[in-house]
């Protein structure tokens, strides 16, 4: 695949004004080192043709709300409030396909080295998380884990957010949802914006679905998620 740079992005993706993710993110001299993952028992090793990608970005209060244990070691950076306050994360970047069986898993991965994770902890803050994603979707896509998290952040700070506060100050829906992150990022419609929601309706992600050359294009049926009418809650920052 084609990796992007800064001046090969689309200019739709391009901000007005950069705007931060984390509000604010201190990231220690030595990250602790994940662990080697593999695929699960019966988790297949999967690499057809890629044909698109998708985005998926995290709503960080609402993962940090269901947690058991914001001081333990797999949540701590992101949900202790001791290294920052973060808003939406990158989940992952991920190679999609036409149909539901994307690829997965398609090189054996080492242990991502840690000047790639410190790069890359405010832009998703678990090193655990990192590794996950270089494992099962990343060696699908390059080689390198920096060069796939780079692409990965490229896009990721591209995307603007929108008004998550007053979003949260009443019920929503996942259409309105979309129109929400369609309205602040020039060139992107509803139709190319999926949205993910827990079990009790609050909005845990939004996902931009891309085409072959990571450009904005409408989501396949299986990608789209919550349905546009579905009754979506969101979670507030913490002292918002």
């Amino acid at each position: 695949m084609r990796w992007l740079s800064a001046a090969a992005l689309p200019l739709a993706l391009l901000p007005v004004a950069a705007e931060a993710q984390a509000l604010a993110c201190s990231v220690p001299d030595r990250v602790s080192v994940p662990r080697l993952e593999q695929p699960k028992r019966g988790e297949p090793v999967r690499s057809p043709k890629i044909t698109g990608y998708l985005l998926s970005m995290s709503w960080s209060p609402q993962h940090c709300a269901g947690v058991r244990n914001p001081q333990g070691a797999r949540d701590r950076f992101q949900c202790s409030g001791e290294s920052g306050r973060f808003g939406w994360v990158l989940h992952g970047l991920w190679p999609e396909t036409d149909n539901p069986g994307y690829p997965q898993w398609c090189r054996p991965a080492k242990i991502v080295p840690q000047p790639v994770l410190k790069k890359h902890m405010c832009m998703t803050p678990s090193a655990q998380l990192l590794q996950h994603e270089w494992a099962k979707h990343g060696t699908c896509m390059s080689p390198n884990p920096a060069a796939y998290f780079r692409s990965a952040a490229i896009l990721f700070g591209a995307v603007r957010f929108p008004d998550m506060k007053a979003l949260a100050a009443r019920p929503q829906t996942a259409g309105s949802i979309r129109r929400a992150f369609a309205a602040t990022n020039r060139g992107v419609s509803e139709a190319m914006i999926a949205v993910s929601t827990d079990r009790k309706g609050w909005l845990s992600e939004v996902r931009l679905c891309l085409g072959p050359r990571m450009r904005p294009q409408r989501c396949k049926p299986f990608q789209v998620g919550a349905g546009d009418r579905k009754t979506v809650r969101v979670r507030p920052m913490p002292g918002a």
